[in-house]
């Protein structure tokens, strides 16, 4: 009997966003987004630390200015405690995420362990 992993991840996807974690990021999030200066300051450092990404996997080296200015968008962003709960409610979201790729690994990991 063949099996469709696909189906079985996307039955998934759909009950994560069902799970208390998921429902508790996504308030977190609208609440945020309520403070527009938080959301306003959120969104700048995420595109900053895309462009810092991509990068680093082009294999450039981050200059100390950029850095710099990432830590200081980092600590004003974090002052707020809509953005403060935002990333308390991601530790619970990532945490549960990281449980999942455990158990969907597990198949690989114990072929490799002897």
């Amino acid at each position: 009997m063949a099996v469709n992993v696909y189906d079985t991840a996307n039955q998934l996807e759909g009950e994560l966003r069902q799970t208390d974690e998921y429902m508790a990021l996504q308030a977190a999030y609208g609440k945020m987004k309520q403070n527009e200066l938080a959301y306003t300051m959120f969104k700048k450092f995420q595109k900053l630390n895309i462009e810092l990404q991509q990068k680093q996997m082009q294999g450039q080296e981050l200059k100390d200015d950029e850095l710099k200015n990432a830590h200081d968008l980092a600590e004003k962003v974090g002052q707020f405690k809509e953005v403060q709960e935002l990333m308390e409610k991601e530790k619970g979201m990532s945490q549960m995420m990281d449980d999942l790729n455990q158990i969907i690994t597990k198949p690989v990991q114990e072929l490799y362990t002897d």
